[in-house]
C-alpha cells in the first residue's frame, strides 16, 4: 500500500468520525486468537454499550465476517435511513481501518521479518563464507597434516628399514670384524701390509733312466744307450721344493712400495748332503723392491723372474705364466731365468680395453760353454769360486790361468756386461701378447797363437789380449683364452748365445780356433694347451723344443774345432761299458757314456712332450688349497752326426747320430696357505 492510499483512508476516517465522537466515549476491540470470534465493544456517553459481534475467521491479516450489534442498557432510539447508512459506513470504515492497521502491522511485521531475515541471511552468509574458509583453513592443515602423517610414516617406514639394514650391517660388520680378528688376511706393521706366502710340498719322481738328481731335470743330460744310468731307473721323494716367502706392500702418496721375496730349498752347497738331515741350503727364488706411480712408471730391483719370461700382464712381476710341472726346470723350449736385475717399465692405457707396456732391464749375465772339440789351450773366460768367497768353490771349472784347460766348463764368468733385454707387451680382453729382444756381450781373454815353421803346430805367446763378442736375438709369446676352460699359448727365442734362456741350458758358445768365442745360433720354444674342465680340475698338455747349429771352424793346422764336429768319436754313444772299476761313484759306475772320448758329439736338439692334471680337494680363500697333481713326460734328446767307425775324411767311415729318450712321471702333493 502506498503512502498516498494511506493518507486517503486516513481523512475519510477522520471525516467519519468527527459526529460520532460525540455519541462514543471508548471502543475497546478484543482481539482473538485465529479460528474464533472477534468481538467490538463501543460505550457511548449516553450509557449505552454497543457490541458489535464479528463472526468469521480471523487469520491475523484479514477478516471478513457478518456482523451484529447487541446492545445493552439504554434503549436505542428508531434511527432513520441515513443514519443507518451513515452507521453502516462508518462500521465499515471502522473495519476497513481495523483491516488497514492490520496490514499495516502484518506488513510491518513483514518488513522486519524481512529485515531480520535478510540480517541472518547476510550474518549466516558471512558466517558461511567465515565457515567456508575456516573449513578450507581447515582442508589445509588436515591436507598438510595428512602429507606431514604420510611422509612421517614413510619416514618411520625408511628409519625402521634403515634400522633393519643397519642391524643387519652392523651384525655383517661385526662378523666380518671378528672374522679379520680371528683370521687376518695380512699382517700390519706401521703403513706397510704383510701378506705371507707358502706351500708344504711333498712330490716325487719316477725316471725310466737314471738323471741323479733330485725331482729337478737336466734335460741336457739324459743318458745315451751306452751309458750305465740308461739300463737303471731311479724314484726319489723330495719335500724341498716347500716355499716359504712375504709379500710388502706400502702406500707413500705418489708411490705404491712393494717389496717380495720366496725361497726354497733345491740348492746343493759344497758341504750339503741328504746322509741324515737333507741339509741342503736355502735357496733364494725370488728377492725385489718395486716402486711404482699413479701413472703406470715403475721401477723392480733385485732378483726377479727374467725378462724373457712370459708374463700375464704387461711385465709386472709376480704375473709369470709357469707350466704346470711338478719339475722345478719347467719344460724344455720354455724361456726363463731368475737372476738379479734392474727393470723399467711404463703402461700405457687400460688392460680391458687395450694397453700397452714397454720395459727394459739390465740383468745378471752368465756364459755357458757349448762341449767344444779341438779346443785351444790359449785362453780363458772363468773359473770356479775362490775359497773363502761367497761363490761355490767346489767346482771342477776352468783353473783360470791362460793355456791350461780353459776348454773346460767354468763356474762363473767373468763378464764384461750384463744382459740387456727390451720388451713390449699388449693386454686387452682377448689375450695377451709380447715382443722383445735381449743383448748379449761374449769376453775372454786368450794369448795369440804362434805357428811353427812347418804350419802344424803352434805355441802360446806371452801376450794376454782381450776379446768381446756380442749376441742376442728375438723373442715373443702369446697367450689367448677362446673360453673359460681353456687357454692356448705359444712362445720362442731365436738368436745367437740364447740357449741359456732355455730350460735344457745348452751351449750359449764355442771357442774359436784363436782362442776368442763363438755364439752358437740357438732356438727354443713351447707350445701350451691349459684346460679347465671344472672349478676343481686342470687339466693340461705342453711339448717344447731346443735346437743348438753345428758351430764349426778349422784352423790353420786344418784341425776342425767347435760344437758339433763331423769327425767326433761316437763309437761308444749306442754301446753299453760294463763297470769293471770300483765302487761307489768310480770307473765305469760314474754313469759317462761308453769309454772317455768315445761318445764326444754334442746336443743337436732336445724336446719334451708332457700331460698332465692337477685337481683342488679344496680351493678356499679362508682355509687355502690342497691340491694333488700327476704329470707324465716323454722326452728324447739327439746329437750331432759324429764318426762311428772308420777314418774320418775316407770311404770307410761311417756316421751315427745318438738317441736318448726317457719316460717320467711326476707327482706331488702340496699345501698353499690363503
Amino acid at each position: 500500500m502506498t503512502k498516498q492510499m494511506k493518507a486517503a483512508m486516513a481523512a475519510m476516517l477522520m471525516v467519519g468520525t468527527l459526529p460520532m465522537m460525540a455519541q462514543t466515549s471508548e471502543t475497546k476491540t478484543v482481539k482473538v486468537a485465529p479460528g474464533q470470534t472477534k468481538t467490538t465493544v463501543i460505550h457511548r456517553k449516553n450509557g449505552a454499550t454497543d457490541t458489535v459481534v464479528s463472526e468469521g475467521t480471523s487469520t491475523g491479516v484479514k477478516h471478513t465476517s457478518r456482523k451484529r450489534v447487541v446492545r445493552k442498557g439504554a434503549k436505542a432510539p428508531v434511527e432513520s435511513a441515513t443514519a443507518r447508512e451513515i452507521r453502516e459506513l462508518k462500521e465499515r470504515q471502522t473495519a476497513q481501518q481495523a483491516q488497514i492497521d492490520a496490514l499495516t502491522a502484518a506488513n510491518a511485521a513483514k518488513d522486519a521479518a524481512l529485515v531480520q531475515a535478510q540480517q541472518t541471511a547476510a550474518n549466516a552468509e558471512t558466517q558461511a563464507q567465515a565457515a567456508t574458509q575456516q573449513a578450507q583453513s581447515v582442508s589445509s592443515t588436515v591436507q598438510a597434516t595428512s602429507d606431514q602423517v604420510q611422509a612421517l610414516k614413510s619416514n618411520v617406514s625408511d628409519l625402521q628399514t634403515t634400522n633393519v639394514g643397519l642391524a643387519q650391517t652392523i651384525s655383517a660388520n661385526k662378523v666380518e670384524l671378528q672374522e679379520k680378528i680371528d683370521s687376518p688376511l695380512a699382517i700390519h706393521y706401521k703403513g706397510v701390509t704383510i701378506t705371507p706366502v707358502a706351500f708344504f710340498a711333498l712330490e716325487g719322481v719316477w725316471r725310466q733312466r737314471s738323471i741323479n738328481s733330485d725331482i729337478n731335470t737336466p734335460f741336457n743330460t739324459t743318458p745315451y744307450p751306452g751309458s750305465n744310468e740308461a739300463h737303471i731307473s731311479e724314484f726319489n721323494l723330495s719335500g724341498r721344493q716347500s716355499r716359504l716367502g712375504g709379500l710388502f706392500e706400502g702406500n707413500a702418496g705418489k708411490y705404491k712400495l712393494s717389496g717380495y721375496f720366496e725361497a726354497d730349498f733345491l740348492s746343493a752347497g759344497t758341504t750339503s748332503n741328504e746322509n741324515q738331515s737333507n741339509s741342503y741350503t736355502l735357496r733364494q727364488r725370488q728377492f725385489w723392491g718395486k716402486a711404482e706411480t699413479q701413472g703406470g712408471f715403475a721401477v723392480t730391483g733385485g732378483q726377479t723372474w727374467s725378462l724373457v719370461t712370459e708374463d700375464g700382464k704387461g711385465t709386472d712381476v709376480r704375473t709369470e705364466k709357469l707350466p704346470n710341472t711338478v719339475d722345478p726346470q719347467y719344460m724344455v723350449g720354455y724361456s726363463w731365468a731368475r737372476q738379479p736385475g734392474i727393470r723399467l717399465q711404463r703402461r700405457f692405457g687400460d688392460a680391458t680395453k687395450g694397453a700397452v707396456t714397454v720395459a727394459i732391464a739390465a740383468e745378471q749375465a752368465q756364459i755357458q760353454l757349448g762341449t767344444t772339440a779341438n779346443a785351444p789351450a790359449n785362453f780363458i773366460f772363468g773359473g770356479v769360486g775362490t775359497s773363502g768367497g761367497l761363490l761355490n768353490a767346489g767346482g771342477t771349472g776352468a783353473t783360470g790361468a791362460a793355456g791350461t784347460s780353459g776348454g773346460d766348463l767354468a763356474t762363473y764368468t767373468n763378464d764384461v756386461a750384463p744382459d740387456i733385454i727390451a720388451k713390449v707387451a699388449f693386454d686387452n680382453k682377448y689375450g695377451h701378447v709380447e715382443l722383445g729382444g735381449l743383448a748379449r756381450f761374449f769376453r775372454d781373454a786368450y794369448a795369440p797363437l804362434v805357428l811353427n815353421a812347418n804350419g802344424t803346430t803352434n805355441s802360446v805367446s806371452s801376450n794376454l789380449l782381450k776379446n768381446t763378442k756380442t749376441g742376442g736375438g728375438v723373442f715373443g709369446s702369446a697367450r689367448v683364452s677362446p673360453s673359460k676352460y681353456a687357454d692356448i699359448a705359444v712362445q720362442a727365442m731365436a738368436g745367437d748365445g740364447t740357449a741359456r734362456y732355455g730350460s735344457s741350458q745348452l751351449g750359449d758358445v764355442t771357442v774359436h780356433p784363436d782362442g776368442t768365442l763363438a755364439p752358437i745360433h740357438n732356438y727354443h720354444g713351447m707350445f701350451s694347451l691349459e684346460t679347465h674342465p671344472t672349478k676343481k680340475l686342470d687339466v693340461y698338455g705342453y711339448y717344447g723344443y731346443e735346437y743348438n747349429q753345428r758351430t764349426v771352424y778349422t784352423s790353420p793346422a786344418g784341425v776342425l774345432t767347435g760344437y758339433g764336429v763331423l769327425n767326433a768319436n761316437d763309437s761308444g754313444c749306442n754301446t753299453l761299458t760294463i763297470p769293471t772299476t770300483g765302487v761307489g761313484g768310480t770307473g765305469g759306475v760314474n754313469g759317462a757314456p761308453g769309454t772317455v772320448g768315445t761318445c764326444a758329439s754334442p746336443t743337436k736338439n732336445v724336446q719334451e712332450g708332457m700331460i698332465g692334471f692337477t685337481y683342488k680337494v679344496v680351493n678356499s680363500p679362508k682355509y687355502g688349497r690342497l691340491q694333488y697333481q700327476a704329470t707324465y713326460s716323454y722326452l728324447q734328446r739327439t746329437s750331432w752326426e759324429g764318426l762311428l767307425s772308420g777314418t774320418f775324411g775316407t770311404t770307410s767311415a761311417q756316421f751315427t747320430a745318438a738317441h736318448a729318450t726317457n719316460n717320467m712321471i711326476h707327482v706331488g702333493m702340496r699345501y698353499y696357505i690363503p
